[in-house]
């Protein structure tokens, strides 16, 4: 995702967020998944329903993100732990939105999608620029949490539209959203859009990619899912992460020089 950036911008150690690389993105959907089968297994498997799934979920949300905020620099256990938060929790409100309160999938897509319109215009506005790779300062932080936070919840409600509205079902949602991402991927390389726009269509699109997945994989052989026991393919999902991001890791550490800075263009998670 990175076409020019500065070496100075790019050896800085500071940022608090990844290098977006080829295994972000795998993280990321690794991420969305999980989201979407936790939230799950809380809400159906465990039975404590939407608005309990999401209090939970903004609880653990919150201790996340806490411990996140305090960091000095970036650390993969904290940061991509409040990315599942942000998943979790998107998965439990955008399904209270849409069944309790009864929006409906078109309604809290339009709503959320807003949303999000809305956060990334007043970031704009209040810092001058839309950051996603190098968060320094506290106010771009506070923006590009709320915006994935936003961005994951309109996600599920997306993929719950593509899969259940328009009766394609869950794999051919998967991909549907798999081509979109694919799209915008070339639109990176083929067009000149500001490098915030097209990671910001790629964050909002791998997640109902991860949502649909997610429904492949647990809803029963009746809704057109594959069966799999939600707690346990949430754990696998989670074991999955952890390894691409230590393998990560020790490429990194791998290429670092003799004085500890990555080398431009190294591949970080």
């Amino acid at each position: 995702m990175t076409r020019h950036k500065p070496a100075a911008l790019i050896r800085s150690g500071f940022s608090k967020v990844p290098q977006v690389t080829i295994a972000f993105w795998i993280v990321k959907i690794l991420a969305t998944t999980l989201g979407e089968t936790g939230g799950d297994a809380l809400s159906m498997t465990l039975q404590l329903g939407y608005a309990v799934s999401t209090l939970v979920f903004l609880g653990f949300f919150a201790v996340t993100l806490a411990a996140q905020v305090a960091s000095k620099r970036y650390h993969p256990v904290s940061y991509w732990a409040v990315v599942v938060a942000t998943t979790t929790v998107g998965t439990t409100t955008s399904d209270y939105l849409d069944r309790t309160v009864g929006l409906g999938y078109v309604k809290s897509s339009i709503m959320l999608f807003s949303a999000v319109i809305a956060v990334l215009l007043l970031w704009r506005f209040t810092t001058g620029r839309i950051e996603y790779e190098h968060i320094t300062s506290r106010n771009n932080e506070i923006f590009y949490w709320l915006a994935i936070l936003v961005s994951n919840t309109l996600g599920t409600a997306l993929g719950d539209f593509m899969a259940s509205s328009t009766g394609l079902g869950f794999e051919w949602g998967a991909l549907v959203f798999a081509g979109l991402i694919a799209l915008v991927a070339a639109a990176y390389f083929l067009t000149r859009l500001p490098d915030f726009v097209v990671f910001w269509a790629a964050y909002i699109l791998t997640r109902p990619l991860g949502a649909t997945l997610g429904d492949t994989l647990t809803k029963s052989h009746a809704e057109g899912g594959l069966g799999l026991n939600r707690i346990a393919s949430s754990l696998v999902i989670a074991v999955g992460m952890v390894v691409v991001i230590a393998l990560t890791r020790l490429r990194q550490g791998a290429q670092l020089p003799a004085h500890g800075a990555p080398e431009v263009g190294a591949e970080a998670d």
